[in-house]
């Protein structure tokens, strides 16, 4: 991890998805319309919920923080790829590039967001009497504060672990955003450390939200199943199927990033991982919690009538 007698980099390339010059116009185009739908998308559930009190509950709560994380990281990495898209030279300063990957964090954030949402699920499904006394305001406040607040943590610890580190053979990334894989590539030090540090903070997080999902998930099925009632049970799982749904192609989309064998590892599949799960999912989630909730659909309605009203 420490610095050699190397020409210090100051700026770094973005080799972007692809070097084809023809295509560069076409997924600007296609990059523009993903982020339009996430800024509306993601904006608008998080007003919604704000200004419409039957969603002041904790699945609620959470539900505006995984959008305010998924706007945040959509404008984090599209707005630096939309520019590059168009750009004659498509660099990035270290400094910014620093910036770029510990903002990253709003991927653990997720991560960590999509477990305490299992768990609340969980505790209103299996523990309904205790559910307004275990999930009450202040504790949902506190646990959000504590899922930022570790993100945060594994964030600077990603980012001082990288940037640590010398780089002098080359500052081309080749990657459309700063991501820790392709920069510890790019590096002319001894990287073992620091991989594996950065392999124990990422396990550590991917682990305890897969496990707290999955926990959450065998006690709710087992429960539901126990329900008498064909409406009753259908009423149950609907309550959680819109997170089941989000929680399949997160938590997928990671472990085919990480758990494929090395020997078919190539970065331009990392490259289509990242899109998926960096750009695809922020834009997915508001739908997906939308289209099929009635609950959701009767506020739009209501919202927009309102609107039309007062106009």
């Amino acid at each position: 991890m420490e610095k050699g007698n190397h020409l210090e980099v100051t700026e770094f390339i973005l080799s972007g998805l692809t070097d084809r010059p023809e295509l560069q116009v076409p997924l600007f185009g296609v990059f523009l319309l993903i982020y339009g739908v996430t800024l509306v998308g993601n904006g608008g559930m998080i007003l919604l919920i704000m200004i419409d009190p039957p969603f002041h509950t904790p699945m609620y709560f959470f539900l505006s923080n995984l959008s305010f994380c998924d706007l945040c990281l959509s404008s984090i990495i599209s707005r630096k790829m939309l520019l590059n898209f168009i750009a004659e030279k498509k660099s990035i300063s270290y400094f910014a590039c620093a910036v770029q990957m510990n903002l990253s964090v709003f991927t653990d954030v997720e991560c960590l967001l999509l477990a305490v949402m299992a768990y609340d699920r969980y505790v209103a499904i299996c523990n309904p009497l205790l559910y307004t006394v275990t999930m009450s305001r202040q504790c949902c406040k506190r646990i959000v504060a504590g899922v930022y607040a570790m993100g945060f943590v594994d964030s600077m610890t990603y980012t001082c672990f990288i940037f640590w580190l010398s780089f002098c053979s080359s500052n081309i990334i080749n990657h459309f955003f700063c991501d820790f894989t392709p920069l510890l590539v790019l590096s002319c030090s001894d990287t073992r450390i620091n991989e594996i540090v950065i392999f124990a903070f990422t396990c550590r997080i991917t682990v305890i939200s897969f496990v707290t999902v999955l926990l959450s998930y065998v006690y709710i099925i087992s429960t539901i199943l126990k329900i008498r009632s064909a409406m009753g049970r259908h009423k149950a799982f609907s309550t959680c199927s819109f997170h089941l749904t989000v929680v399949v192609l997160f938590y997928g989309t990671q472990l085919f990033v990480y758990l494929h064998p090395t020997s078919s590892y190539s970065m331009g599949t990392d490259k289509v991982a990242s899109v998926f799960y960096m750009l695809m999912i922020p834009m997915l989630d508001p739908l997906i919690y939308s289209l099929r909730n009635m609950k959701v659909k009767d506020a739009l309605r209501r919202a927009m009538n309102k609107l039309l009203t007062n106009s």
